[in-house]
């Protein structure tokens, strides 16, 4: 058996937000830039991953294989060993629109650069680890949290910028409805879908930045949460019929799709798919609305087998705690972007 690496930390743990993809702004990149995006961290659903020192990799709770992998690859990023005790208390779950993939493998890369005494870029980390290929929503989520928007890429291998972060209000909710019987697309089949479809028109993404900035991110500022759901519908309308023929319509788990409608018929003005789906959302002023909404769909939604979730957006982006092997009586938290406090 080796001997332990050295390290003067006793314990990491990393605390990554999930994160919604509201929608591709542009498409067609004849600009030069292609896709841009906007979307928000929530509260919830998170990854919860704590690492000890070990003389061996031991990875423990769900998805171990894919967590093994990230490990294998920060390490390699980092400089440091893949050595270690590793446990996944909670996660994001896998293809469901929420960013997991980019979440547990920068709170890995996070995770293991606190416990061996390296700096973190988390922008370089997900180049390592193949993370935010045409959003960087995800990134910017675990480094900030808020409401994101980037400015797509250039056809390079750097980060989509991000040209624009404001607070999500603090009063809103967003009503998840998850699918736990469909997987969004991913992978190959993700990249095999992108050739599939026909050129976007130039008109369409004209329209879709137009509505980012002058309807959807001035109503954030202002609170308006009609005028940004109202914004946020249209653009998944124009998204999701392009999406149509690859996912099998405007949203891709017609469960979801129908609690969505009865939700528009409500009176919410912004419904949605979040990426790929299946989640699909939905985007209120307060608490009580949020809870009076859910009662209203929920023996629907259940009996379709779907789960609902109330979350709030996130505007601070991932924890990273660290215990020194000098004992504490606490973790010292480490917090990422602009919003740390």
């Amino acid at each position: 058996m080796r001997d332990l690496p050295p390290t003067s930390i006793a314990a990491t743990r990393v605390l990554a937000p999930a994160r919604l993809h509201f929608g591709f702004l542009d498409l067609n990149g004849s600009l030069g830039r292609r896709f841009g995006s906007f979307g928000v961290a929530l509260e919830r659903p998170t990854v919860d991953l704590r690492i000890v020192p070990a003389p061996v990799l031991e990875v423990e709770g769900p998805e171990p294989e894919r967590l093994r992998r990230y490990v294998e690859a920060a390490a390699q990023h980092l400089g440091v060993p893949a050595l270690g005790r590793l446990e996944l208390k909670s996660t994001i779950p896998p293809h469901a629109g929420f960013g997991s993939g980019t979440q547990l493998a920068l709170a890995t890369a996070a995770a293991l650069a606190r416990m061996y005494g390296k700096p973190f870029d988390p922008a370089a980390a997900a180049g390592a680890l193949d993370r935010g290929n045409r959003s960087g929503i995800g990134l910017a989520a675990f480094r900030d949290g808020g409401l994101i928007l980037d400015g797509g890429r250039d056809g390079g291998d750097a980060a989509p910028p991000i040209i624009a972060r404001v607070p999500f209000p603090e009063a809103w909710r967003i009503l998840l409805i998850l699918d736990d019987t469909a997987l969004g697309v991913h992978g190959t089949s993700e990249a095999s879908a992108f050739a599939r479809l026909p050129k976007f028109p130039a008109a369409d993404a004209a329209q879709l930045c137009r509505l980012a900035l002058m309807q959807i991110f001035p109503a954030a500022v202002t609170g308006d949460v009609d005028a940004f759901g109202r914004g946020v519908t249209e653009v998944q309308r124009v998204v999701g019929d392009y999406f149509a023929p690859v996912q099998g319509g405007r949203f891709a788990s017609p469960a979801v799709a129908a609690i969505l409608a009865e939700l528009q018929a409500r009176g919410v003005a912004g419904v949605g798919q979040s990426s790929w789906g299946p989640t699909g959302f939905a985007i209120i002023g307060s608490e009580a609305e949020a809870r009076r909404m859910l009662r209203a769909v929920s023996i629907r939604a259940h009996a379709a087998g779907l789960t609902l979730l109330i979350a709030r957006g996130r505007n601070r982006g991932a924890r990273i705690l660290a215990r020194p092997k000098v004992e504490q009586a606490a973790y010292p938290a480490t917090r990422l972007g602009a919003s740390a406090q």
